[in-house]
């Protein structure tokens, strides 16, 4: 480590690609209080982060790689955080940079790549989260969506044709409307009839638009709804509530990897230990996101009691495989256009 760190200092900055504040603990937002991630990254080893584009889906960071491969500069991403999909399709792709960390072995086998090119960082479910001064009627499941009353108010946070989030939340659709883990296809079904009944939304939520009631009710993973929960009610502004639906519970793992073209490649590899640490654990935890050393820190009595008790309620929530995924994937990207035919952007 002492090695690692030098060289890291000597590069001087790391660059990261999106990552929003609100997201998992990863920066400062208004009123959180105690460390955040990226804050504490700095403070431990003295670096600079460079931040590029926070709202950036999965395939957008990919596309950053590709795109400066011979570009030293600022605009090249050292790391990427993406939905598990992509993982393994970057490797193929021959992207990405192997690095274990040192607590590699406390990361379950069915997260990790055997060679350490891709590692499962946290999980979270999908979840609906609320304005509930501009809805009436706070919706419990799927099914409730396509009622009349939400006509206009119904968002995606992400364009389902690049962002993980959005992929997999009409994956999660699916297994609510006679889907399966093996079949996504009635995700997009569900889709098209809340398109039909003027309930969707082409617009991409953020937290800014929940708040103001233009998208009053969006389906995002437990750990943003959640923060942006606490960080409206900080601030004043309405009550949101989060419900995780009845059915169709379906939790997603995200993973880190190391951009092969990196500029910075020892800070990149810092980056990974400092997130694997207990302390980088325990961090995204308390933004609400599962980390995927969560079994081990709960073992080893590592894992602070309050932290535990504010996680939800997420019992039933499946775990789709990567094959399961890709397949989803694979349908939802390319079949978004025609059988939903709503351009979301």
């Amino acid at each position: 480590m002492a090695a690692l760190i030098a060289a890291a200092q000597g590069e001087g900055t790391l660059t990261t690609i999106a990552l929003p504040h609100d997201w998992c603990n990863y920066g400062p937002r208004d009123g959180a209080t105690g460390q955040n991630v990226i804050d504490g990254f700095k403070a431990a080893y003295g670096l600079e982060v460079n931040e590029l584009d926070p709202l950036a889906g999965s395939g957008d960071e990919i596309e950053a790689i590709k795109a400066n491969k011979d570009n030293p500069g600022p605009q090249a991403p050292d790391v990427i955080d993406v939905g598990l999909s992509f993982g393994p399709s970057a490797k193929d792709e021959g992207l990405l940079e192997s690095h274990k960390v040192a607590t590699w072995d406390t990361i379950p086998d069915d997260a990790k790549d055997a060679e350490g090119y891709w590692y499962g960082d946290y999980y979270g479910v999908l979840s609906f989260e609320v304005n509930t001064a501009a809805v009436a009627n706070v919706p419990a499941d799927w099914s409730d969506l396509l009622k009349p009353e939400y006509k206009s108010q119904i968002a995606l946070a992400g364009d389902p044709r690049t962002s993980n989030q959005a992929i997999q939340t009409v994956f999660a659709a699916a297994l609510a409307n006679g889907g399966s883990l093996d079949d996504a296809a009635p995700g997009l079904d569900f889709f098209k009839q809340l398109n039909d009944a003027g309930n969707l939304l082409p617009g991409i939520a953020t937290s800014p638009t929940i708040a103001s009631g233009d998208t009053p009710i969006t389906i995002r993973w437990t750990y943003n709804a959640l923060s942006n929960r606490d960080t409206t009610a900080a601030s004043g502004g309405p009550e949101i509530a989060v419900v995780v639906p009845a059915s169709g519970r379906f939790a997603g793992v995200y993973v880190q990897a190391i951009s092969a073209y990196a500029p910075h490649p020892n800070a990149a590899k810092l980056w990974m230990e400092y997130l694997y640490s207990d302390e980088g654990q325990n961090l995204w935890l308390a933004g609400y996101c599962h980390p995927i050393r969560y079994q081990n820190l709960v073992d080893t009595d590592a894992v602070p009691a309050d932290q535990l008790a504010k996680l939800p309620d997420v019992e039933g929530a499946v775990f789709p495989s990567l094959d399961q995924l890709n397949a989803a994937k694979e349908l939802i990207t390319t079949q978004w256009d025609t059988a939903v035919g709503l351009n979301i952007q």
